[in-house]
């Protein structure tokens, strides 16, 4: 199985000072991890990611964490997808920011889940075919 993580769990998993393994996000990295299962990033899940951080070290200690998981390819059809999911959402009163509708987009677009803390995606869920884990 493959699927998408986004910077929610990314975050609790690589940037936190220490990694609250009971964590039900944590723990369901851990068992797609140890499933073997595919971890896929999109482009702006790794720039999220890398954006802030004070010292250059870290920024290259994440990079290279972040070196085996491919990124999944955005085409023009991905983005027109995400704006169209925006207004469907905004339409039924659900508000997420543009690049959370472009990830949620890539996600339908190649058929993975996305592993999210964000209740955003929750929203976005109720209104397309994305898949959210844990459910």
């Amino acid at each position: 199985m493959n699927l998408v993580v986004d910077t929610s769990v990314w975050s609790l998993v690589l940037r936190r000072p220490q990694v609250e393994e009971t964590n039900r996000f944590v723990q369901a990295f851990r068992f797609h991890v140890t499933q073997g299962h595919g971890l896929l990033l999109i482009g702006n899940i790794l720039q999220e990611l890398l954006d802030g951080l004070k010292f250059l070290r870290d920024f290259h200690r994440l990079l290279a964490l972040l070196e085996p998981f491919p990124l999944l390819e955005l085409t023009r059809e991905t983005y027109v997808e995400a704006a169209q999911l925006r207004n469907t959402c905004r339409s039924k009163g659900v508000q997420a920011g543009p690049i959370d509708f472009l990830i949620a987009a890539a996600c339908i677009e190649h058929g993975y889940p996305l592993l999210t803390a964000d209740q955003d995606f929750t929203h976005i869920a109720h209104h397309s075919d994305l898949v959210v884990v844990p459910t």
